[in-house]
Parts: C-alpha cells; structure tokens; sequence
C-alpha cells in the first residue's frame, strides 16, 4: 500500500531541479511530489532524511531477467524487487531470453508483462534474428512496439557487413545500436583475462586485443555509415583511450562500464571462485584506474549493473565450465562508492546520463511531478541470502560489508522502504 510521506532533512542531488544540493524536506503525496521546503509540516510518515541524499531514481541500461523461457534465474517479480532495493526504477531489458526479443510480438509480451511494477521496465530488440549474427531483425517494427534501442546483448555482432547493415538501418529512424565488443576469434574460448594472472594459474586468457579490435570496427563503421554507437561493458584502459580520441573528432559515440569492473581484478580468480567469472574477464588494476578516471572525464556516459543471474548448478562447477556474470542490481551503488566517486557523480552515472543515451524522458525533483526518486547514503550493511531479493545468488559479494545503502525508492504511485 502506497504511503503518504514527508522526507525530513535531505539534501537533493537534481541538477534539474531548482533544489540541487539543497538540504529540504520533500512530501510525497499519493505518489507524487505535494511541496519541497524547510521546516515543512504534515501528518504524513516521516522518513529521516538527514544525512541522506534523495535523487531521481537510478535507471540500469544492462539487466538480464530470464523471462520469458529462463524463469529459473529471474522472473520479473523477483527480478524487479533486487531492482528497487538497488534504487533502480528503471531498467532495459537484454534481449537473450527464449525465445529472444527478435519480433514485435516479444517486445509487447514484455512490456505488457511488466505493467503496474515500480521499476519501469524497458525491453531492448535483437539486432540479429534469434541473436545468430545472419540476418537483421526487424528492428524498425520493434521500434514502433517499444523497444528502446538494439543489442544482441553478450553475443557480439562478428559480421562487419551486418553490423554496417544494422547501423544504416537504425539511423533510418534514429535507433541507436549497441555493440558488445569482442572479437571472437580473438577471445577463443578463454574465460578470464590475458596476462601475469592467466600465465601463473595456467589458463588461456582473452587478450585485450579482442576487446579493442572491435571497437576500433565499430569506430569506422559508425563514422561510415555517420550512425549511433553505443559500446557496452567496456574494460580495458585503450578501450577508453579510443573511445576519447573518437569523441574529441565529433564522433556520436557512447559507453558504459560495469560497476564490478570498477573495483575487482583478474587477481580475485586466483583462489577459482566462478562468481568472478564475468564477460568481459576481469582486466588488471592499470585498467580498473582509466576505467575510474574515464568515468570522471566523462568518456564513460553510464555505469550498469550487467545483471545476470545464474543457478546454482550453473555455478558451484569448475571454473572452466562456469556459467558467466554475476547479479548487480543490489551491489551498484556500493560498488560505486568503493570506487571513489561522488554522490554527484553516482547520480550522473547511474541516473541522469543512461536515460539521455536512450533518449527517454529524464524524471526531476519538482513540485507536482510524478515522485520517481531513492534515497540514498554511505551507511554500511551485510549482503546476505536473507536480503538478496534476486532468485539467483551468484555474487562475490554476498557475506561482504558493504558501505552504501539504499532506503526508499519510489516510483508509479509505489514505495519500497528498507529496514
């Protein structure tokens, strides 16, 4: 049940609002934001604020839930839930589902699935029919239905034709294409990173290189065709430096990085744990660094969660034959923190920025608007199975202390309050 509120003492990150950084008090009324002041009186219940810092709600461009057809690793009950306890009230949704979201049709199986939620839920289309990297979906047809933008998700497009195809396509009616970088007859079959760590525990790595290369492609081919591109889940310090030079020279390029790449390297696979086998592998401490700074210059627009769950049998299995990713949704805004950014910069990230790269209408902290907000602070908390609201539970983070906490999300007339 939907509770009236008044948010005591908090200070407001908006840089769209006129209460940007302002300590205030703000009143949610049936859902939507009544009056934003000092010293404001009502019966409403009070949610301490002080010390806190209310945003628009976070909003995740790399979410994986398995329905429909993967329903044991996340449904979007439970799926949804992990999203507002992380301050999520939005999410895009990967196409690699089954079947995957290649066809109208899926596109509005999803979004008529996800109605009445209080995480927004936006599916994104195949650019390749069933994600075989032959032929193009189609795209334009999805578009009309409500997919949001392009990607066959972790399977990246080998075929440089079909991807200059895709991209020719998109910019007919301003779709933009995202492209998971690696290119496969580089990266093999390795499963972590290449290098001192790889040699040492005796595993083929995927270089760098496989990573680059496609970028450097995709480069070209968006100049070429004068198109949209958006890398996902960049890794690697000359993926940033690229990136930079492109767009320094104009280029309509952008990025995201993942919230573990931030703060974990190829060192964490030393012991064998697969909950720190991800895709792209885990780079080196010199990549974690640009991967920060590039977040700080703004060379990297967005940090994602890369949510994926996996059962447990798909995981508790030598590390070779282990399933890749781990679930994000709860763990992004600490992961941020331990990375040394600011409440500023954390929303940047996580909330105004992955909205303007999809081009869908950024909520604000105003007086009569729709309330889409999280409250949020540095407090520390213990990740445990109890407080883990996704189905699966693959993350390297689950037992750990972690410092960064969110206490209410709101979003479509809904609230979730943490204890």
């Amino acid at each position: 049940m939907l509770k009236n509120i008044i948010i005591k003492s908090c200070t407001i990150v908006n840089p769209q609002s006129k209460h940007h950084l302002k300590v205030v008090d703000v009143i949610v009324n049936n859902g939507i934001i009544e009056k934003i002041g000092a010293n404001l009186k009502t019966d409403a219940e009070v949610v301490d604020g002080k010390g806190k810092f209310l945003a628009t709600g976070f909003f995740d461009m790399n979410v994986s839930f398995g329905e429909p057809g993967l329903e044991t690793k996340e449904d979007f009950e439970t799926g949804s839930k992990a999203a507002m306890a992380g301050g999520f009230t939005g999410v895009a949704l990967m196409p690699h589902n089954q079947p995957t979201t290649d066809s109208k049709s899926q596109v509005e199986f999803l979004i008529n699935k996800a109605k009445g939620n209080l995480v927004d839920i936006f599916p994104y289309g195949c650019i390749s029919q069933k994600r075989e990297g032959k032929d193009l979906a189609e795209m334009y047809d999805m578009q009309k239905s409500g997919a949001v933008a392009f990607t066959d998700g972790n399977k990246a497009v080998q075929d440089a034709g079909l991807m200059e195809r895709a991209l020719l396509y998109a910019k007919g009616f301003d779709a933009l294409i995202l492209s998971y970088p690696e290119d496969a007859s580089i990266a093999g079959n390795a499963k972590m990173n290449e290098g001192a760590m790889s040699t040492y525990l005796g595993m083929k790595g995927i270089p760098n290189l496989a990573e680059e290369l496609m970028i450097i492609r995709d480069l070209y081919l968006a100049a070429y065709t004068e198109s949209r591109v958006h890398f996902s889940t960049v890794s690697t310090a000359h993926a940033v430096e690229l990136i930079k030079d492109a767009k320094k020279k104009g280029a309509k390029v952008s990025c995201d990085v993942a919230a573990h790449h931030l703060v974990l390297t190829d060192e964490a696979i030393a012991d064998f744990d697969s909950n720190y086998k991800v895709k792209p592998p885990l780079r080196t401490s010199k990549d974690v660094k640009a991967l920060i700074k590039g977040l700080k210059d703004g060379t990297i627009d967005a940090v994602v969660s890369q949510h994926q769950p996996q059962e447990i049998e798909f995981k508790e299995v030598e590390f070779e034959i282990a399933k890749y990713g781990i679930i994000g949704l709860q763990t992004a805004l600490p992961l941020l923190y331990q990375a040394g950014l600011t409440e500023e910069e954390i929303v940047q990230k996580l909330a105004t920025s992955p909205r303007e790269v999809l081009g869908l209408k950024a909520p604000s902290i105003t007086e009569g608007e729709q309330a889409n907000l999280v409250l949020f602070d540095k407090s520390e908390w213990v990740y445990t199975k109890e407080n883990n609201l996704s189905k699966s539970a693959n993350s390297p983070f689950l037992t750990q202390k972690l410092k960064g906490k969110v206490w209410l999300t709101c979003n479509n007339q809904q609230m979730y309050i943490a204890n």
